[in-house]
């Protein structure tokens, strides 16, 4: 790959650059499963970078963008695979949006996925599942004072107020005949483990189970880091992959996929825009990861 930082191991390569110009160098139908948090339009701030999404303009700007890349992430996983999106429906605010409420953005995400190329569903991604993981409206209220979550709005107007929002995980297949079936025997994946997974809405997840990030921290432009829960992580992996698949994220951040990846034995390639996440991420995977090096795959083939 073109990137201008790269570090190749035995089980990883992780590249840091613009993943609509790298993504251009990953071999057709030769990633198995592809996982990661989505930037959530322009909600937070990732960096100060013109090529972040997160510092689109408007939303229509974001999924043009943003576009450039999923026609990549169709193009490299293997047919029947799967690829998977962390993201949250994203309140709005009076001074920004000009009202208070939410932006669909998890129904916006799965529009974008299987809509966005003409030619019928099979040149789209498909729609495979959802699962819905409780957040404490509790602990969301202290860290935002969102209006909807105080107390206190109940005894003011209590059409105001509203639940917590929680996070999903939405995920996708690619059209087309799996050629690496991922098999699972009852040792492995006993019947109550199934069912636990299969729930449609996860309450038992760890958020306090994260990759460390401070030292990912800028001071110039960094207002937020929210790196994914590490069980959701594991679960996804557990569920559909298998030892030694190569799984891809596009926005490696600060490497908690790459480094699940690679703690279970997988292969992992991430791409990371912002430098300072970047050598969080080397760090996090490193600590993980063999010693010996070579390369993960031919990226010239």
């Amino acid at each position: 790959m073109n990137a201008k930082i790269q570090e190749i191991g035995k089980n990883y390569a992780l590249f840091c650059g613009d993943s609509a110009e790298l993504l251009k160098d990953v071999p057709e139908n030769s990633i198995d499963y592809i996982i990661y948090s989505v930037p959530f339009l322009s909600l937070f701030s990732y960096s100060n970078s013109d090529r972040d999404l997160g510092n689109c303009r408007t939303d229509d700007e974001f999924y043009i963008q943003f576009g450039f890349i999923t026609d990549e992430l169709l193009r490299v996983l293997k047919p029947g695979r799967l690829m998977s999106i962390h993201c949250m429906d994203l309140p709005t605010s009076k001074e920004k949006d000009g009202y208070i409420g939410l932006k669909n953005f998890r129904g916006d995400l799965v529009n974008h996925c299987t809509r966005k190329n003409p030619g019928g569903w099979e040149k789209n991604f498909i729609f495979h599942s959802e699962v819905c993981i409780f957040r404490d409206p509790v602990q969301a209220m202290q860290r935002t004072k969102a209006l909807g979550l105080l107390h206190k709005q109940l005894k003011k107007d209590s059409c105001m107020s509203r639940q917590g929002i929680p996070d999903f995980v939405i995920t996708f297949r690619k059209p087309g005949d799996n050629p690496d079936p991922v098999t699972h025997t009852n040792e492995s994946f006993p019947v109550s483990k199934w069912q636990r997974y299969a729930s449609p809405v996860w309450t038992d997840i760890d958020y306090s189970d994260t990759l460390n990030y401070k030292a990912a921290r800028e001071g110039k432009d960094e207002r937020h880091i929210c790196p994914l829960a590490l069980p959701i992580i594991e679960r996804c992996y557990e569920l559909w992959t298998s030892e030694g698949d190569t799984v891809l994220t596009p926005f490696l951040g600060i490497g908690s996929e790459a480094y699940m990846a690679v703690k279970m034995g997988r292969k992992a390639v991430g791409i990371e825009l912002k430098e300072s996440y970047y050598r969080q991420a080397v760090a996090n995977v490193k600590s993980v990861a063999e010693d010996t090096q070579g390369n993960l795959f031919d990226m010239e083939e």
